[in-house]
């Protein structure tokens, strides 16, 4: 009860706003369903009216699954998966007719890594998967052109089983993540089960069907909840302004992974502009960095459209455009000194500098 309330809360404080993808650190669950598509698996009929090889068919059916996983943080995963297809029956070459389902459950083993550095707000994901399935076949039934019956009953059989996976994810918080992907999943081997020929004239006789290449494709959406996320942590009151009279320097600093402007950084703008007019200057710089976490490809971006952000907001304070410089420097030229992956709040910021 405590975790459902949990993930109900957390999904409702984040569907405002988009959350930023992160690499999954420590254990998370996730679960999934969707629809499975065969595409087809050969069967071969000893002693019945059906001779040789041929595609046993079947209609779409339900997936889904439930896993257990880990994150190593840098985007690497792995898990543990139990999951479950069904699927009917509906057309073998030379039947008049086909009935009967097949069910397939088991467990994977899978890994997977996910691309936390291509945007903030969709990660995509790759994986793959060993495992066992088991196949249960209930009351096959093919009819012949000639009217004999082939039926089984229902008995299971299992084998190894490998799948391939890709999806996105979709985070609406730092643990609470929705899922898209799309799986291929083969039952390798043959699996043989035990059936008998009813004839037009009453006679019953015993049959084999051997199954195999059990190919599927499915199609699911999930959910993933992820524990020990630590909070981002609170940015602290910006540094007080030195008391001389008219200062030729500014810092404007900014939320993490946020290029917006907070109500107190709109005040330190406002006074910058406003000392612009109070003394001669040449050019005002607006010089916009970010802290160490994230690529740096990212980081070059967001210190751009951050520096971009408040050169906007001079404007709009009446600090004419053609005196704006704007530069972006990314996670480099640190105001406070850090290693990589660090969320240093001081580093998150724009430097107005009047000339």
């Amino acid at each position: 009860m405590k975790f459902r309330n949990a993930l109900l809360s957390a999904t409702l404080l984040a569907l405002p706003v988009a959350a930023s993808a992160q690499p999954i650190t420590g254990l998370y669950i996730g679960a999934n369903a969707g629809v499975n598509v065969m595409t087809g698996q050969d069967a071969t009929f000893a002693r019945s009216p059906f001779g040789g090889k041929s595609n046993l068919n079947t209609h779409f059916g339900p997936a889904g699954g439930m896993s257990l996983g880990y994150g190593f943080g840098n985007g690497l995963r792995a898990e543990v998966e139990g999951d479950v297809m069904s699927n009917d029956f509906n057309s073998f070459a030379g039947a008049r007719s086909a009935a009967g389902s097949e069910l397939k459950y088991g467990g994977m083993v899978n890994v997977l890594y996910d691309f936390v550095d291509l945007t903030p707000y969709v990660q995509p994901y790759i994986g793959a998967g060993v495992g066992y399935q088991e196949q249960q076949i209930s009351n096959l039934r093919l009819v012949s052109p000639g009217g004999a019956v082939v039926q089984t009953g229902q008995s299971s059989k299992g084998g190894f089983a490998y799948q391939a996976l890709a999806g996105v994810a979709f985070p609406v918080s730092p643990a609470l993540a929705f899922t898209i992907d799309y799986r291929f999943m083969e039952l390798t081997g043959d699996r043989n089960y035990g059936a008998a020929v009813l004839t037009p004239g009453g006679a019953i006789t015993a049959a084999n069907v051997k199954l195999s290449s059990n190919f599927n494709n499915m199609a699911l959406v999930g959910i993933r909840y992820a524990f020990n996320v630590p909070p981002p942590p609170m940015a602290p009151a910006p540094a007080p302004v030195a008391p001389s009279p008219i200062s030729r320097s500014y810092l404007v600093f900014f939320d993490w992974d946020r290029a917006d402007l907070t109500d107190r950084a709109r005040q330190i703008v406002s006074e910058a502009a406003a000392n612009s007019t109070k003394v001669q200057f040449t050019q005002i710089e607006v010089n916009g960095y970010t802290d160490t976490s994230g690529s740096a490809h990212y980081n070059q971006g967001l210190s751009v459209r951050r520096a971009k952000t408040v050169a906007a907001e001079l404007v709009k304070d009446g600090v004419p455009a053609s005196a704006i410089a704007i530069q972006g420097f990314g996670e480099t030229n640190l105001l406070v000194p850090t290693g990589p992956s660090v969320r240093e709040p001081q580093n998150r910021r724009v430097e107005i500098i009047i000339k």
